[in-house]
């Protein structure tokens, strides 16, 4: 063994057997290895099998024959390359254990065999070897690799360093009494690791740790029947639990043995008597239920980096000084965001570049105006680009438009407890489409969110294939309920049938449907439920600069 290699291959037996005769293995020791879904090979490969499963001790044959000069543990250089026995080449990487002889590398230490010194029906001399590999590097060499195997799998969770001697003289006396030969002396490298640890047994721990009320006898009794070995009030661990690492899990094994279904659950002491105040605050519950109601309309959540690069923070009203970062990550991450919008459209961009066209995404989470405290605001906003609907032999998808983004957005307002009456209105910020937006206001100051088209700019500019709606809400704006009752009052129906009229006015080309429906609706507040534009007429006998726009009252 090499030196700088001594901390992954502590110890390592090997014996030569001559004079063997390998064939089929015995039928007992078939059938044994069917019982636990392994496919019988042939005795010599068997045997290795049979005790890496028995005996948690992997162990590897070589064919004498074939092994030019002396086997060497060591480090690999990096680049060499070996055929194993699962018939595939890997490339070792530099630091990795290998053994090799005076032709090359011949196994992968405590991972796999090589397939130029494996054994086979004519093999006559063998070599036999038993050694402990260190978990740590087996699992990162094996990882590196991408071999699973057997020998991997119980080296990286750790063997039984003793047994390393008793396990190649357990598979020697197996050979001899079922293929015959001639055994030499062992040859022995390095020396088998001290595993020898104890830790204090503190009978009260059970208790104090599991809840578990057990005599300190049964306590002995039972760490005495696992192996361990005590001394007074110490507790030799046994080298064959190397997870044993502590009083604690000396406590566990004394509470696993009494069985932990033993355990009796006790409820919690309520600190306040009564109905227990609600956990969350107003504005959290509003944020819970946005998530969810946005949610459940189809969307996908996102969870982007509060800070974006100053191009993309600009067009959204940011990217000054004031939400500048003093020690950015990269300058792709150095000023916060203005708005949501950013982080969705990067993602939006993301997903349409590998192929992913139609989405529907939304964020929940501050936007910045500032550096100071206050100076944030919890927004919901929501992206949808692409197509919607099914396509199928019963319609067609068809492209999302400025109603789709309306209609979720009033959906998530009406979630979180926002007025049904509220007011639709021009002269939101520029990124929105100039003639495809809309407001939605609690009067004319009063601002619950916005929906409509991006502005085309926008989307060129963040890579975006567009059209794309969205709408952002905001939470804070809606008015808290003026009771804080859970129940809703009663319904208050009028006791006369309602009726619909429509009505048709020409007014002037410049009028907005909403001042319209908004004189509608102020007529008589008491009686008028809704008011709906139904239709819009232009041209004709109207004359020029004239429409004719008809409402249901």
């Amino acid at each position: 063994i090499d030196d700088d290699t001594l901390d992954g291959c502590p110890v390592f037996y090997g014996r030569v057997i001559k004079d063997v005769k390998n064939g089929p293995s015995p039928a007992w020791l078939q059938d044994c290895l069917r019982a636990i879904g392994l496919r019988p090979i042939s005795f010599l490969v068997d045997v290795t099998n049979f005790f890496t499963f028995d005996r948690n001790r992997p162990l590897h044959v070589f064919d004498a024959d074939k092994v030019k000069g002396n086997l060497r543990v060591h480090r690999a250089k990096g680049g060499e390359e070996i055929v194993a026995l699962d018939d595939k080449t890997y490339t070792l990487q530099a630091g990795q254990m290998v053994i090799s002889d005076d032709s090359g590398v011949e196994s992968i230490a405590g991972i796999m065999g090589g397939e130029a010194t494996g054994v086979t029906e004519d093999t006559v001399n063998v070599f036999v070897e038993s050694a402990y590999w260190d978990p740590v590097q087996i699992a990162y060499a094996g990882r590196a690799l991408k071999i699973n195997s057997d020998a991997r799998y119980r080296f990286e969770r750790g063997v039984d360093p003793a047994w390393t001697p008793y396990g190649i003289e357990h598979a020697t006396r197996m050979i001899l009494d079922h293929a015959g030969g001639e055994a030499s002396e062992v040859v022995v490298a390095g020396q088998v690791p001290d595993t020898s640890r104890a830790y204090k047994l503190d009978a009260a721990k059970v208790q104090s740790l599991v809840g578990m009320t057990i005599p300190e006898s049964d306590q002995r009794q039972t760490l005495t029947a696992l192996g361990f070995q005590l001394d007074g009030d110490m507790a030799q661990v046994p080298s064959w639990r190397p997870d044993v690492q502590g009083e604690a899990d000396l406590v566990e094994e004394v509470a696993r043995i009494a069985s932990l279904t033993k355990l009796e659950g006790k409820p919690l002491p309520r600190l306040t008597s009564g109905v227990p105040r609600p956990v969350l605050s107003p504005m959290q519950r509003r944020v819970v239920t946005a998530r969810r109601t946005a949610a459940a309309l189809g969307y996908n959540e996102c969870v982007t980096y509060s800070f974006i690069d100053q191009a993309s923070a600009a067009l959204f009203g940011g990217g000054t000084d004031e939400t500048r970062l003093e020690n950015p990550i990269s300058s792709d991450m150095s000023h916060m965001r203005p708005d949501l919008l950013p982080g969705l459209l990067q993602a939006a961009a993301r997903n349409q570049a590998r192929g992913f066209a139609d989405m529907a995404l939304f964020e929940v989470g501050p936007a910045f105006s500032g550096g100071e405290p206050g100076e944030e605001q919890m927004m919901v906003s929501g992206l949808l680009v692409g197509r919607t609907g099914p396509r199928d032999l019963h319609g067609a998808a068809r492209a999302v438009d400025v109603f789709d983004a309306k209609a979720d957005a009033e959906a998530v307002l009406a979630a979180i407890g926002a007025p049904a009456k509220v007011q639709i209105l021009r002269g939101a910020s520029e990124w929105w489409h100039p003639g495809r937006h809309g407001k939605i206001c609690l009067g004319p100051k009063k601002v619950l969110g916005v929906f409509g088209e991006v502005h085309p700019r926008v989307l060129a500019a963040m890579d975006v294939k567009g059209p794309a709606m969205a709408f952002t809400i905001y939470p804070a704006e809606v008015p808290l309920p003026r009771k804080s009752g859970a129940t809703r009052p009663a319904l208050q129906i009028s006791d006369l049938q309602a009726v619909e009229r429509d009505f048709a006015f020409v007014v002037d080309a410049d009028v907005e449907a909403l001042a319209l429906v908004n004189a509608a609706k102020g007529a008589d507040k008491n009686l008028i439920e809704d008011v709906r534009v139904f239709d819009e007429f232009i041209g004709g006998s109207l004359g020029e600069g004239k429409k004719s726009l008809a409402i249901t009252v």
